[in-house]
This record gives structure tokens, C-alpha cells and sequence, in this order.
């Protein structure tokens, strides 16, 4: 998972708006393709377009899966076709997509670019599909909100779910005299204090450029709810508005008070995680995909006691609840209307049968409400942040990486880092992205 699970440098973020002037194969209309397919189930190779860990839990589980499925089907195969990164990924995926030669399954966040496949008619509605095998209410609701276009409606399949929370070293919050914060604008006094103390107050990845946005996405989501970037994105509102301007303050605010590791921008995921399993960084912000890493006996024995989480902290008078934060399920996979038929069809059908178990035997949160089987090397950490995903709220708190036109979130990741650095202010910030959303948001959603 790592990675990729959240390396949704979009597909928005790499892909252009151009899906309508596509080659090969036209285009189906929107209506042309249900899920009420019959017919004889002819076992063939099937192909699935993924840019996954090859020896993470979805693929080994999924892998599994096709062998099964193969020995009562012979002839059948799933093809994986993977990519070494994700820019290749997106690339790949554009160039089939263009060219209207998409296989079976792809892999796709739910960005602009996936729904202007969907109102195509490229892509089956999951939401049907999984009321055609009634499995709708096994699965977490967040999960699938997650995958949910702007209409509401869902045309991919959850195949993960994480909550993100900030890991926090307890022995170092003591040593300075810190607590958990209770509000967002808490920290920055906070991160001071932590730095002042001699410790690296908050472990980033850098490198990758989602993690940092993702702080942007916090202060807009406790102050005006996920509202904001819908209404953001389209142009509609504004960085200069007030929840945008209290979001971009409190990251110059950050950058100030010395939150993020000297460096922080040319830093990996790795190493980052380094960071604070040494003890050398005091919060850490990632996923409960990492419970193998941090909430097991495979951990330092001196954090090994020392580790805690809280969820991200509220704001006062602020639109969302504590128990409403980020809990992704991850690039979702949707399934080709041009190419549904008989067998694909049943072939899910023994995915969604066997998959919930079979992932939860991995020790991690899955899209359904089956329980992860919690390690014998588990810390008591564990069973409590898989409990915490049983209280999830409703609302929905979306990568921005994942909601901005292109040329806007390049644009935003790169300013992020300066205004961090303390290379522009706020003011500048939020003249140059409001510049950028005025010159791209409303062309691109109206394409």
C-alpha cells in the first residue's frame, strides 16, 4: 500500500481534459451499457491497468483470487499491466484512454478526468453493480463516498481504506511539556515548542508532494467542510475567501514556527517514516495502512511504548466534527463498459465473495466492515485504530491532489513549499493560486 495508496498526484494532475476526441473504438453513449449482462461465460485473459506495490496486500490478494477462480474456469487469466511509477501510470493510463483501448479494469481516483470517462458511458456504475450482487451494505460507507464524482454518483471499487491520524511520540511531547493539541491553531505554538525542545516536531515527506497538500486541505475542511474544494476547484470560490486565507495562514504559520524537518522538500517516504520510528520526529501524519510499521513489536523498542495517535483536531465554530478527518479507500478500480460482459461480470462477482476475507487476513482495514485480523506482534495500538474506524463521521474530507484542474495543483504544490520556506507570504500565495484558478478552474470543468 504505502504509496501508492495515496500518491494521487491525481490523475487529474498529469492527465489532460481532451477525452472526448478519442481513436479506435467510439465512445459509448452514457446509457448504452448496464450492468444486466447475460449470456455464456467463455474463460479468457482479462488485463488490469494498476500502478500497485506488486507485493502489497491488494495485488497479492487479488492474484490469489484469479488462480482460484481460474482452476473452475480454465482459459482464464488476470493480466496485470503495471507501471514502475505513477507518472507512468497516469501517462499510460491517458494514452490507452485516449485511444479508447482501456482494459478490462483500470485503476483512477475519482478527479474530473475519470468523470468525463464516466459520462462517456466508458465505465460501469459500480453503485448498480453492487446492488445487482447485494453486497452494497457490506461496505464501510466512507469507503465508498470516497470514490463518489461530484453527482454522487460512484463508477469505482474500493479495494483499501485507511484512516489518517498523526502518529505522535509521547516521550517527546512530555520532555517538552506538550499535549495532544486540541484545536488546529494549536499548533504552531506546539511545533515551536517541540523545535525549541530540540526535536524535529513534525516528520514529512516532501518529496512526493501529496502529503504537504494535504496539510492545506486541513484548516478549509475544519473551517467551511468539504463544500470548500468542491466550490474551489470550479472557481467558484476563492484561496482569498475566508476558510482558504485561514487555511494558507496557518501553513505560513507552520512553516514559521520550524514544524518540518530542514530539507523537508527533497524528502521521501522512507525516510520520513525514519524520522520518527528513530525517535527523531515527534508526529508523524500518515495512514493506518502503516499499522505493520508503527503499531507492532517490529517498531524501536523504546517507541514501542512511547507511540500514540490523535485524529486531526477541530477548529472553533468550524463546520466538521472530530470524528470527520481523512479516511481514504485509495485509487479505486473501475471496470470498462466496453468490455463487460458475461465473464467479467462473474469474475467479480467471486471477488467480492472471497476478497473481504481474504485482505483482512492481512492485518489491514478493508473497504468492507470484515474486521482485520490483528498480528500476534500487535501493540494495543492497533486494535484500537482499527476500533476507531467503526466511529467515522460522514463527511468527507478529499485529497485536493485529486479535486484541482492540472495546472492548478502543480501550481500549488510547487508554492506550498515557499510558502513553508518562508520564500513568499501569504498574500503572494493566495495572489498566485487565485491567478491560477482564474486562468484554468472554470475551462477546465466546463470541458
Amino acid at each position: 500500500m504505502k504509496r501508492s495508496q495515496f500518491l494521487a498526484l491525481a490523475a487529474a494532475a498529469a492527465l489532460t481534459p481532451a477525452v472526448a476526441a478519442c481513436g479506435g473504438k467510439s465512445a459509448l453513449p452514457a446509457t448504452s451499457q448496464g450492468v444486466d449482462v447475460s449470456g455464456e461465460i467463455t474463460p479468457r485473459e482479462i488485463s488490469w491497468l494498476l500502478s500497485r506495490p506488486a507485493n502489497g496486500g491488494v495485488v497479492t490478494v487479488m492474484q490469489r483470487i484469479a488462480e482460484n477462480y481460474a482452476q473452475d474456469h480454465p482459459g482464464f487469466a488476470l493480466k496485470l499491466i503495471t507501471t514502475p511509477d505513477r507518472p507512468s501510470y497516469l501517462q499510460k493510463y491517458q494514452t490507452l484512454a485516449t485511444a479508447n483501448q482501456l482494459p478490462e479494469l483500470f485503476d483512477t481516483d475519482a478527479t474530473p478526468y475519470a468523470q468525463k470517462l464516466a459520462r462517456q458511458g466508458r465505465m460501469i456504475d459500480v453503485a448498480a453493480l453492487l446492488d445487482d450482487f447485494g453486497v452494497t451494505d457490506q461496505f464501510r460507507p466512507s469507503a465508498l463516498d470516497y470514490q463518489r464524482f461530484d453527482d454522487g454518483s460512484l463508477h469505482m471499487l474500493p479495494l483499501e481504506y485507511g484512516l489518517e491520524v498523526f502518529w505522535y511520540n509521547k516521550a517527546l511531547f512530555e520532555s517538552a511539556g506538550v499535549s495532544v493539541p486540541q484545536s488546529l491553531d494549536d499548533m504552531p505554538e506546539l511545533c515551536a515548542t517541540l523545535a525549541g525542545s530540540g526535536t524535529i516536531p513534525i516528520a514529512l515527506d516532501g518529496q512526493d508532494a501529496w502529503p504537504l497538500e494535504r496539510y492545506m486541505a486541513y484548516h478549509p475542511f475544519r473551517t467551511a467542510g468539504p463544500d470548500y474544494i468542491g466550490a474551489l476547484k470550479k472557481g467558484d470560490a476563492t484561496f482569498g475567501d475566508e476558510a482558504g486565507r485561514l487555511g494558507v495562514q496557518w501553513l505560513h504559520d507552520l512553516g514559521a514556527a520550524g514544524a518540518f524537518q530542514d530539507g523537508f522538500s527533497s524528502v521521501g517516504y522512507a525516510d520520513a517514516q525514519n524520522l520518527f520510528t528513530s525517535g527523531r520526529a515527534a508526529i508523524y501524519n500518515i495512514g493506518t495502512w502503516e499499522l505493520p510499521s508503527l503499531a507492532t513489536t517490529e517498531l524501536p523498542e523504546a517507541m514501542q511504548e512511547a507511540i500514540g495517535y490523535f485524529t486531526l483536531p477541530v477548529v472553533s465554530g468550524g463546520a466538521t466534527a472530530t470524528d470527520e478527518y481523512a479516511a481514504p479507500s485509495g485509487i479505486g478500480a473501475a471496470i470498462n463498459a466496453q468490455t463487460f460482459d458475461p465473464l467479467v461480470k462473474d469474475f467479480l462477482r467471486y471477488v467480492l465473495e472471497n476478497y473481504p476475507k481474504l485482505y483482512a487476513e492481512q492485518g489491514l482495514l478493508g473497504p468492507t466492515t470484515i474486521a482485520p485480523q490483528i498480528p500476534d506482534n500487535a501493540l494495543p495500538i492497533y486494535q484500537e485504530l482499527v476500533d476507531e474506524a467503526d466511529s467515522i463521521g460522514s463527511a468527507v474530507l478529499m485529497p485536493w491532489d485529486t479535486q484541482l484542474d492540472p495546472t492548478t495543483n502543480t501550481t500549488l504544490q510547487q508554492n506550498l513549499v515557499l510558502l513553508v520556506q518562508g520564500s513568499i507570504g501569504v498574500d503572494e500565495f493566495i495572489s498566485t493560486l487565485d491567478a491560477a484558478l482564474t486562468a484554468n478552474a472554470k475551462e477546465y470543468f466546463s470541458a
